[in-house]
């Protein structure tokens, strides 16, 4: 008898991901449901007999570092939609495997998702990691906007952490945008320091026709409502206008990021940005017998069954965040390896 067709058997399939029980196929950039019914039909079949042929080892996912990622071709197709129960419904993977597979799959195309956390935790790291993410393994254009900081320096930071952009940057898969520089008249005449939505829009869709986006990141997201601390109401209408905006486009997956005052139960500065999110990632910093620990906690995820639990993670060079587990499971795995009790 001739060897089964099976995804399993070809170099280009990666076993369950971005989920247990799915698989994606490198080559054709696509989710598999059912590896026996692979979308080729085993006609772009890779023996894993061949894998050393290419230099490949048996279990290899490249790092999210230009200097060791083996790049898909950009002519990829976008990643297929992912079947959900009884529904297909898109995702946009973050490029975090274990925050993916919590999420089952990842973020809604489509939809805006706040990152929120006190300085140091991780956010910029995060967001950039979902637009990486998104060029080598999807083929998805991303944008990085940039408010608090240059994105010269933003770009610098990254190329210390091990993450060579320059490339991405030079072939327009990845725009960084400095607030002030690219997005001229945006203040309204008659309100000092107001930022005029609509223009704002207009030049973020601009920019995301330009490269064809389909990744955004706003970093971070409270600057451009400034209208006074008490001003509620404009930063709700403001940010009610650039969300629905954006998601009318209907395939650019953003990420808002929003800075949370240390000691403060507060998730945004101004208490109304995470309403109109589809999905609250908070990172944080919290103590335990000692130690410190980087947290991350899915705070809201709509339309995902996700479980109420804090996620231990490490912020690795040239590799980005990398879940460890939840807390619970860390604290009694090295309780276990102290002999406690």
């Amino acid at each position: 008898m001739g060897e089964i067709i099976s995804c399993k058997n070809c170099t280009h399939y990666i076993e369950n991901v971005p989920y247990p029980g799915t698989g994606y196929c490198k080559k054709l950039g696509k989710i598999i449901v059912n590896p026996l019914k692979p979308p080729c039909d085993g006609l772009s079949f890779t023996p894993k007999a061949e894998r050393s042929k290419i230099g490949l080892g048996a279990s290899t996912i490249p790092s999210l570092s230009s200097g060791n990622v083996v790049k898909p071709s950009y002519s990829q197709p976008s990643i297929e939609q992912i079947p959900y129960g009884l529904s297909k419904i898109d995702y946009a993977p973050t490029g975090i495997r274990e925050l993916d597979i919590a999420l089952r799959g990842g973020f809604l195309r489509g939809k805006t998702y706040l990152v929120a956390g006190e300085t140091g935790c991780g956010k910029t790291i995060f967001s950039i990691q979902f637009l990486i993410n998104g060029v080598y393994h999807y083929n998805e254009n991303g944008i990085y906007l940039a408010i608090d900081e240059p994105a010269s320096h933003v770009v610098r930071g990254l190329m210390s952490f091990g993450w060579d952009v320059k490339d991405l940057i030079e072939r327009k898969k990845l725009l960084f945008l400095d607030m002030r520089p690219h997005f001229r008249r945006l203040y309204l005449k008659d309100k000092d320091k107001r930022i005029d939505p609509k223009t704002l829009i207009k030049n973020i869709i601009k920019y995301i026709e330009k490269i064809n986006a389909k990744r955004l990141v706003i970093d971070p997201i409270a600057p451009l409502m400034y209208g006074g601390q008490e001003d509620v109401l404009y930063a709700r209408e403001f940010l009610r206008e650039i969300v629905f905006e954006l998601e009318k486009i209907g395939d650019v997956t953003t990420i808002m990021t929003s800075e949370i005052p240390t000691g403060s139960n507060k998730l945004s500065r101004f208490g109304v940005e995470e309403f109109l999110a589809s999905g609250i990632i908070v990172l944080s910093l919290q103590e335990f017998n000692g130690r410190i620990y980087r947290i991350m906690y899915i705070r809201k995820a709509r339309w995902a069954p996700v479980e109420p639990v804090k996620y231990v993670f490490e912020i690795k060079p040239r590799i980005g965040i990398v879940l460890k587990g939840p807390l619970y499971k860390v604290l009694e795995e090295e309780r276990g390896f102290r002999g406690e009790s």
